[in-house]
C-alpha cells in the first residue's frame, strides 16, 4: 500500500532543438544581474557560450561569469562562487553545463545570503535553507544527475575526505531548465556512458526498496526498458537524436522526485560511490558502476523477490523451472554483461582507489536505512572489498 506523501515540482522544462529560445520567455522574470556559471570551458569551444550570452545581452542582462566548476565541485569552489554572486549582487545564476554545475549553482544560491558556516549548515548538519535564495536556471549540457529539476546539491571537501549531498525542497530547484539534447553530442563517449549509468543507479536506488505493489514501480520498469533500449543505439551512434533525446527525458524523470513517491529508497550505491569519489576524485557514474555489483550480490537474498521482478520484467529472463534466487541471479549477470557492453567501470582500481584507501572509505561512506538490508560497518568493508 502506498503511503501518504506529497508531491510538488515547480521546475518548468524547454525541450528539443529550439529549447535554448526558451530564455527569451524566462530572462525577463529576473533582474539585470546575472551570474553565468559553467565548467572547464567546453561550451566556449562548442558554441553554447555565444548562443547563451547573445540571448543574456539580447534581454538587457549584465553578465558576471564564475567559471572553471570542476566535475566534483569542491567546498572551496562554492565559496569562491559565493564570493562572486556576493559581489556581482545577482539577481538569477545561470548554470550552464552538466549535474556538476547545476549542483554547483544550487549550492551558491543557497548560500549568498547565509552567514553561518555552509559546509557545516548544509552538509553535516542537513538544515533547511532558511535564509534568501538566489534562483537558479539551468542550461543542460550533460544528462544524468537529473539536477536539472530537483533539489540535489553534491559537493566534496577533500581536506575531510568527504562527498556529500544535501536534497533541499521545492524552493531550491531550479526555476527553469532548457534541455536540447543537441548541446550534448560533443561530449566525450566515456562522460555520455557514465551519464548513462547514473540515470539506471537514480532509478534503481529508488526501485529496490519496499515490497508492496507500487504504481512507482511500473514507471521505473519502463524508465529502464527505455534507457537500455536508448543507450544500446547511442554506444554504437553518438548522434543518434532520438535516442539521446530519450536518454536526456528518462535522466529528468528518474530524479525529479515522482518515481520515488511512496518509497523507502535506498542510496546505498550512492553512498559507497561517492566514498570512492571523495578518495579518487573519479567520474561519478563510473564510481557507482564500479561498486554495484557487489553491492546487489550483497543484499540479493534479502530483497530476493524484487530482484526476481527486475530480472523478468527489466532483463526479460524467463522464470520456468527456475527458483527465485535463480531468476534474480541471472537477472544480476544479465544486467552486468551489459554493463561491460556499454564500456562502464566495473571495479573501483580502475578508478584509482587503492586498498590503502579502503579503511578510509568505508569510514567515510554515509549508511542509510531504506533497503532491503541497513549495512554496518563490516557489510560496508566487505561490499567496497569485492569492487576492488
Amino acid at each position: 500500500m502506498i503511503g501518504n506523501f506529497t508531491y510538488c515540482n515547480p521546475t518548468k522544462l524547454y525541450f528539443g532543438k529550439d529549447a535554448l529560445e526558451g530564455l527569451n520567455e524566462e530572462l525577463p522574470r529576473y533582474g539585470k544581474n546575472v551570474l553565468l556559471v559553467y565548467g572547464g570551458g567546453s561550451i566556449k569551444r562548442n558554441g553554447i557560450y555565444d548562443k547563451v550570452v547573445a540571448l543574456l545581452k539580447a534581454n538587457g542582462k549584465e553578465i558576471f561569469e564564475d567559471g572553471g566548476v570542476m566535475p566534483n565541485p569542491t567546498i572551496e569552489k562554492l565559496q569562491e562562487g559565493v564570493r562572486r554572486a556576493r559581489a556581482a549582487k545577482a539577481d538569477l545564476i545561470l548554470a550552464v553545463g552538466g549535474g556538476s554545475v547545476c549542483d554547483y549553482a544550487k549550492a551558491v544560491s543557497i548560500s549568498v545570503h547565509c552567514d553561518e558556516d555552509i559546509w557545516d549548515k548544509y552538509f553535516i548538519r542537513f538544515e533547511d535553507v532558511s535564509c534568501e535564495i538566489v534562483p537558479v536556471g539551468c542550461v543542460l549540457t550533460m544528462v544524468g544527475t537529473g539536477s536539472e529539476m530537483n533539489g540535489g546539491s553534491v559537493i566534496t571537501n577533500h581536506e575531510q575526505k568527504l562527498k556529500i549531498g544535501h536534497v533541499f525542497g521545492e524552493n531550491v530547484f531550479p526555476k527553469f531548465s532548457v534541455l536540447n539534447p543537441e548541446f550534448t553530442f560533443t561530449l566525450p563517449v566515456y562522460q555520455m556512458v557514465s551519464g548513462i549509468y547514473d540515470i539506471m543507479s537514480h532509478i534503481l536506488e529508488q526501485y529496490f526498496s519496499g515490497t508492496d505493489d507500487n504504481t512507482s514501480d511500473y514507471l521505473a520498469e519502463g524508465l529502464l526498458r527505455s534507457l537500455i533500449h536508448s543507450a544500446n543505439i547511442a554506444v554504437k551512434d553518438p548522434l543518434d537524436y532520438e535516442a539521446r533525446s530519450n536518454i536526456m527525458w528518462t535522466a529528468t524523470w528518474a530524479l525529479n522526485t515522482l518515481i520515488a513517491k511512496g518509497k523507502t529508497t535506498d542510496w546505498m550505491v550512492h553512498m559507497l560511490g561517492q566514498s570512492v569519489g571523495a578518495y579518487t576524485d573519479a567520474t561519478h557514474g563510473m564510481t557507482l558502476s564500479a561498486v554495484t555489483m557487489p553491492y546487489y550480490k550483497f543484499i540479493l537474498p534479502y530483497g530476493v523477490a524484487k530482484f526476481a521482478r527486475y530480472a523478468v520484467n527489466v532483463w526479460g529472463v524467463d522464470p520456468a523451472g527456475k527458483s527465485q534466487t535463480e531468476v534474480a541471479a541471472e537477472g544480476l549477470n544479465r544486467m552486468e554483461a551489459w554493463m561491460k557492453e556499454i564500456g562502464l567501470v566495473m571495479n573501483i582500481t580502475e578508478l584509482g582507489a587503492t586498498k590503502a584507501m579502503l579503511d578510509g572509505m568505508v569510514k567515510s561512506t554515509l549508511i542509510m536505512d531504506g533497503g532491503y538490508k541497513v549495512l554496518d560497518e563490516a557489510d560496508i568493508r566487505a561490499v567496497l572489498s569485492a569492487s576492488f
